[in-house]
């Protein structure tokens, strides 16, 4: 139901230095990145407040920025797309975090906001229209339309032609509520307003958004004999000033304070959350004592006004149209627990209504997907649903084990429990990360299942259906990947193609690279599939060469052609089958492939990998019983082979043009035409397969002369991406790892982890660059970046300037081509 898979700790520090920060302050983003605070005491017993970003899969490589706030920071949040950070103190700051280079572990913040003097307990970014919701009743639908569709619902501001306006809102204690908007010319406009005519302290807050575009905002003096209040903000630009008007909503008192029973035992309200940011009408409340606490769930109702009888009498048209009126109902309440530390809530955007418990709680329908989060002060962890209250899963605090320490050895743990001060749920609630009051961080498995009992094809039904989701969003999947057992890898990759091509043709061409990414990373997990991992990344690769020196290509006449030069050459390629390289290229219009000489230089690195592969691919053609080989699913593969004929036809053309551009190839004769070669086996082995259907055999004739290829020519060797260093593959099941901040782990072997052929690299060997494929050297002198999930290496500065390059390498400028964020690497270990 619910486990622990890893902790992380900070290295033993000397007396009072780091001390978990208070309040304690943790957001997870839709990319896997967590920021979570601390501060750091140094010998004058001044605090410095720090913010640590790390990544799930990396967790010891934690990148630590000073945040230059002069009190404590009280909130931390994410930006809808998982690449900036606003944080907020005690002193009224709000500060705007954003990737310097578009590393992963490089931060910088360059605008900002302040209330000077009033501390913020609540802030959000502006809601930018987009929800995207899951249907739960129809995850066994083929469309992908059907499973997910788009809520219409409207941005928090607009700018001109209905493009959201980027910006943030805050909640100070003394009732002041901020809007700060990000101009396109990077000014930053602020405006600030009371949320009603009497100001009072507000202790707690929290922000939700509505499908028409305004923010409620609910607001507590931290008092349960207090009423929880609500306020409706609706933000606008008039004369290029920022503009907030306010109106007040229902509020409610807490039905423990109103229970003669219960009316002094909860004296303050510890949290006030919405169920989610676009969900404004359901509000979760906490109330607490020094020792137990009393949760309630609150929903936002319309109900008609009943209506005299006299007045009926009067004007019958009143009885037909019944006033209604907004009311606050209390859904569920639990009964006394121990004190609630943190709370968590999911992201996922399903509206469960008071009708859809059953529904809900129904094994078939994901019941994992509606809980949220419950810390207690001794220690241990209730996932509950989000509606009815009711416990689905409990986990008590353990202590893990260390990498490097027998069982036995251990020392029993004594003193306070150790309890979690922040939660966070990630964003398909399947994993859940928690700060300790010893500023450790701990990262739990929450199953979807949630204990009840499941079959393994259902199990996978929900793993897929959540890949799916991650596949159309753009989120990163990490967390679904920590409940993949090797077993479940084989169908899940079968599974997840067959529902990829059930899909419409202009769909499948958007997520053509994220499904292959996604391949890549599930086939990592299984010992089985490994070697396929090399294969996926090689057939992006792949894409993206192909699609960049097409686009190079322009007719040459502008306004004659129906098809571009590309389309052209896929069309002319697809129906000429002669196995004559210059037979084929005769019938295109070689005038269009005219370019610079200094880009046909520029890209020699690149040709040079396509014959290179061209020809690992035809000699590794006689071993091909043996799948643990890379590259081996390319020798069936049509589409891949078709890509590659096209571009030894446009190198053809180009060499005519600039003989430097062209592969390079050491052959043991000089009459030896390599091109034409190689050309003429990529033929015979693409008219096996380029048909849909069951691939036919290639015949003995070109099995033996692909024998024959490494005596004719010298096959180099291929630097496929190195073998991951990441956490997922290793961890296991009901054995928690211990890890440490700063320090690199030496991870326990993965099975999945094994010398397959072409893989192994001996030492001082030189490394490369993976995507420009150039040689860095045994020892590198240049700044290196890394994929935070395939590892695939790059070069940070780009060391051509011409416009084909550049072309090329704004494809993977924020992102590796895997979709994985990048990060700057030591140069002694790219």
């Amino acid at each position: 139901m619910m486990d622990l898979a890893y902790v992380c700790e900070w290295e033993k520090w000397a007396k009072s230095t780091y001390c978990p920060s208070l309040p304690l302050a943790c957001a997870w983003s839709c990319r896997n990145l967590i920021a979570f605070t601390t501060d750091l005491r140094n010998d004058d017993q001044d605090l410095t407040h720090m913010i640590h970003i790390l990544d799930t899969e990396h967790p010891w490589e934690v990148h630590s920025v000073n945040s230059g706030h002069s009190e404590a920071i009280t909130c931390l949040e994410w930006d809808q797309s998982g690449s900036r950070l606003l944080s907020a103190d005690a002193d009224g700051r709000i500060k705007c975090w954003s990737m310097a280079d578009h590393l992963a572990n490089s931060w910088e913040s360059s605008v900002g906001s302040q209330v000077e003097g009033d501390p913020i307990v609540a802030l959000s970014w502006l809601h930018n229209g987009v929800k995207l919701a899951l249907h739960v009743e129809k995850s066994g639908a083929s469309s992908f339309g059907e499973k997910f569709s788009r809520v219409k619902f409207s941005p928090s501001l607009t700018l001109f032609g209905g493009k959201p306006m980027e910006g943030w809102i805050a909640v100070t204690v003394s009732g002041l509520v901020t809007v700060s908007l990000l101009k396109p010319s990077g000014q930053v406009l602020t405006s600030t307003e009371s949320l009603c005519r009497l100001r009072g302290r507000v202790a707690l807050a929290d922000i939700a958004f509505t499908g028409g575009g305004n923010i409620v905002v609910a607001a507590a003096d931290g008092s349960s004999a207090s009423p929880v209040k609500f306020y409706k903000v609706c933000v606008s630009v008039v004369s290029e000033k920022c503009r907030i008007d306010t109106e007040i909503l229902p509020s409610l008192f807490m039905r423990c304070t109103t229970d003669p029973n219960r009316k002094d035992r909860f004296p303050v309200i510890t949290h006030l959350k919405f169920l989610a940011r676009d969900m404004s009408e359901q509000v979760l409340l906490c109330a607490s004592s020094q020792s137990s606490s009393l949760v309630e769930c609150w929903s936002l109702r319309k109900e008609g006004l009943p209506v005299n009888n006299i007045f009926q009498q009067i004007s019958p048209a009143v009885g037909d149209k019944q006033p209604m009126i907004l009311k606050w109902r209390i859904l569920s309440a639990t009964n006394d627990l121990d004190r609630v530390s943190a709370v968590a809530l999911p992201k996922l955007p399903i509206s469960l209504t008071n009708t859809d418990l059953k529904v809900a709680s129904d094994t078939q329908f994901y019941p994992g997907l509606a809980g949220l989060a419950l810390a207690f002060q001794d220690g241990s962890v209730h996932v509950v649903h989000r509606l009815s209250l009711q416990t689905m899963a409990v986990l008590y605090s353990s202590a893990p084990r260390s990498l490097d320490e027998p069982a036995l050895k251990r020392p029993r743990t004594t003193g306070p429990a150790i309890h979690f001060k922040a939660m966070q749920l990630s964003w398909t609630s399947l994993a859940l990360v928690g700060i300790d009051n010893h500023g450790k961080l701990s990262m739990l498995r929450i199953s979807p299942s949630l204990g009840h009992p499941l079959e393994p094809k259902l199990a996978l039904q929900h793993l897929l259906f959540l890949l799916e989701y991650c596949m159309v969003t753009g989120y990163d999947w990490w967390d679904i990947l920590l409940h993949v057992q090797p077993g479940m890898v084989q169908s899940l990759v079968e599974r997840l193609h067959e529902e990829y091509t059930r899909q419409k043709p202009a769909l499948q061409q958007v997520l053509s690279t994220r499904i292959l990414a996604m391949k890549a990373s599930l086939c990592k997990l299984s010992p089985c599939t490994v070697a396929r991992v090399c294969d996926y990344h090689t057939k992006l690769f792949l894409m993206a060469i192909t699609s960049t020196l097409k686009s190079l290509l322009r007719p040459h006449f502008l306004n004659t052609p129906d098809k571009s030069p590309g389309d052209r050459l896929a069309e002319i390629c697809a129906k000429i089958t002669d196995v004559d390289i210059d037979k084929v290229m005769i019938n295109l219009k070689t005038e269009e492939f005219v370019l610079d000489m200094n880009t046909l230089q520029a890209l020699q690195q690149l040709l040079q990998w396509v014959g290179d592969f061209v020809l690992y691919l035809l000699v590794s053609l006689p071993n091909q019983g043996s799948p643990l080989r890379p590259g081996h699913s390319f020798l069936r593969d049509g589409a891949s082979l078709g890509m590659l004929r096209e571009l030894m036809v446009v190198i053809r053309i180009w060499g005519l043009l600039k003989p430097s551009c062209l592969p390079v190839y050491t052959a043991t004769s000089d009459t030896q035409d390599s091109m034409s070669l190689l050309f003429r086996l990529l033929t015979k082995l693409w008219i096996c397969c380029r048909d849909e259907g069951p691939a036919s055999e290639p015949d003995e004739g070109l099995v033996d002369e692909c024998c024959l290829l490494p005596s004719q020519l010298l096959v180099p060797n291929l630097d496929w991406l190195p073998a991951s260093d990441g956490l997922v593959s290793r961890l296991q099941p009901k054995q928690p790892l211990r890890l440490r901040f700063g320090r690199a782990p030496t991870l326990p072997s993965s099975s999945s982890t094994l010398q397959l052929d072409g893989l192994a690299r001996a030492p001082g060997q030189p490394k490369i660059d993976h995507l420009r494929r150039l040689h860095l050297g045994a020892y590198p002198t240049e700044e290196c970046k890394a994929c935070t999930r395939c590892g695939c290496v790059t070069m940070l500065r780009s060391p051509n300037k011409t416009t084909a390059v550049k072309q090329w390498e704004q494809r993977w400028i924020k992102n590796c081509l895997c979709g994985g964020l990048w990060r700057r690497v030591p140069l002694s270990c790219p």
